[in-house]
């Protein structure tokens, strides 16, 4: 399995990005999804996941904001981000749920 998440930058807080993450190695028709973000000296944490049924869950600090998303003949994951605040600074990885394996992630800046 290889992951490719891009899309990340330097923004302004209230501002919006849209993530993608290409995946290879696997069908993401079946498989479930998942967006895990690490900010600068904290642990990795858990933001959103979207099964292959379409059924999503959001971490509490990012419901209302982000929306995680796919499209299956690009076999890419997306999760976009609206309202950004500062404490949403971090590196944004996507993995296969059940999948021992991150990507090198895309860093979210986001200024006050």
């Amino acid at each position: 399995v290889q992951l490719q998440a891009s899309g990340g930058g330097l923004v302004q807080a209230g501002g919006s990005l849209r993530l993608s993450c290409v995946v290879s190695g696997i069908r993401l028709s079946a498989h479930t999804m998942d967006w895990f973000r690490q900010a600068p000296g904290k642990e990795r944490e858990f933001v959103a996941t979207l099964t292959h049924l379409g059924r999503t869950t959001y971490a509490d600090s990012v419901k209302g904001r982000f929306t995680i998303t796919s499209a299956t003949v690009k076999n890419t994951v997306y999760l976009q981000i609206n309202g950004l605040k500062p404490e949403d600074t971090a590196v944004y990885y996507c993995k296969p749920s059940g999948y021992a394996v991150w990507g090198q992630g895309t860093l979210v800046t986001v200024s006050s």
